[in-house]
């Protein structure tokens, strides 16, 4: 975890959410960002001992608003609904308006469910130029990003419990 994050959470009472349950809904395109955004948000969920966690894969990022709301309508009554749902998806420009459609679809369609949904969902979704950009953003000189969603997820949990 970077030091960056680590200073984020010694400042909270996260430590507390054992009991937590996180949704990681992510997509198969893109998978080697994928895999390491979803493997860093899983050490840092491990770390702080939340032990609850499903892995729910997509196509593409297109789709991760509508998984997200199927999960949780899917879920609902059955006592395993998540304290906070994850997107993950990794977007690269390419030579078409293809990258500006789907970032702003994905991007709307998170920002609607977190207005309709009782817990939040958690923007993960990489929008970049490259691939250097991405790994940047799995460790690099931008941080963690899965390790960042991870903590923003927990960080929800406790503000909505009130701790």
């Amino acid at each position: 975890m970077s030091i960056h994050n680590q200073s984020l959470l010694n400042d909270t009472g996260i430590l507390n959410l054992e009991d937590a349950s996180v949704v990681m809904v992510y997509t198969e395109w893109n998978d080697t960002v994928i895999n390491e955004l979803v493997a860093g948000c899983e050490r840092s969920l491990a770390q702080y001992k939340v032990s609850r966690v499903t892995k729910v894969q997509v196509p593409g990022a297109f789709e991760l608003p509508f998984a997200c709301k199927q999960y949780w309508e899917r879920t609902k009554g059955t006592g395993k609904q998540p304290g906070a749902i994850i997107a993950f998806g990794c977007v690269i420009r390419g030579e078409t308006p293809h990258f500006d459609y789907v970032c702003k679809g994905v991007t709307e369609g998170i920002m609607q469910l977190n207005l309709e949904l009782p817990v939040p969902v958690i923007f993960g979704i990489l929008t970049v130029d490259n691939m250097q950009q991405a790994e940047e953003r799995l460790g690099g000189i931008h941080g963690h990003k899965g390790e960042e969603a991870a903590i923003t997820a927990l960080k929800m949990i406790a503000m909505m419990r009130g701790l």
